[in-house]
């Protein structure tokens, strides 16, 4: 990891903090996230897209992740 410094108003940062501790993640994860859904995919590798961040709430998607992170076959 590359550590970088930002700066945020109190606002901001106060509201950043509340959504991470309701997720049950740390301010860190939050922005990775957020700068993750912003960033444009690397297409050559499509399963990137989704690293970290899937969250179906079906027990039984690992089991069928190929279609949770490319879609169903026809």
């Amino acid at each position: 990891m590359i550590r970088t410094q930002i700066s945020l108003t109190g606002r901001e940062y106060q509201a950043a903090k509340r959504q991470a501790r309701r997720l049950g993640i740390s301010l860190a994860e939050l922005l990775r996230r957020s700068l993750r859904s912003m960033l444009p995919a690397d297409k050559s590798r499509p399963w990137m897209r989704y690293a970290g961040m899937i969250e179906t709430g079906d027990p039984g998607a690992s089991q069928r992740i190929d279609d949770v992170v490319y879609g169903q076959k026809d």
